[in-house]
């Protein structure tokens, strides 16, 4: 596999550690630094601290919802005068079926939303995308 993601940070959040998992393996080839967290609060502690270029985020978490981690994102990109579509980049996954949920997610800065289950190769195609990495050869 290519080193697509070379130089990028990512961090995976999710509450079901399979998806974690297996959201972590698929990025194991691009070459990327990926940290997980099975948490929100853990995923805004993560951020604070390693920056990263993309999360890929899941909707329901314990501790605190994929929404307020988002709101918490945008806050931080307020304070540091930076535009919206600025990293890091956002990729929410979610169970829920909701329209609604979507459209919120989006007016909080989300750069794609995805419905689970979602393949892993799609999810990595935005990645891709969003990070302005070239496609690995097929």
């Amino acid at each position: 596999m290519s080193q697509s993601l070379e130089g990028k940070r990512i961090l995976l959040v999710d509450d079901d550690q399979d998806i974690l998992t297996s959201m972590q393996a698929a990025f194991e080839g691009t070459g990327a630094t990926v940290d997980t967290a099975n948490n929100g609060n853990k995923a805004v502690e993560l951020t604070e601290k390693t920056n990263p270029d993309l999360i890929v985020l899941d909707m329901m978490l314990p501790g605190r919802s994929g929404f307020l981690v988002l709101e918490k994102l945008q806050q931080e990109k307020v304070k540091a005068k930076k535009p919206r579509n600025s990293p890091p980049f956002v990729i929410m996954i979610t169970g829920n079926q909701g329209a609604r949920h979507k459209m919120f997610a989006e007016s909080l800065g989300v750069s794609e939303y995805f419905n689970k289950p979602i393949k892993l190769d799609k999810i990595l195609a935005s990645a891709e995308r969003l990070l302005g990495a070239a496609p690995a050869a097929t």
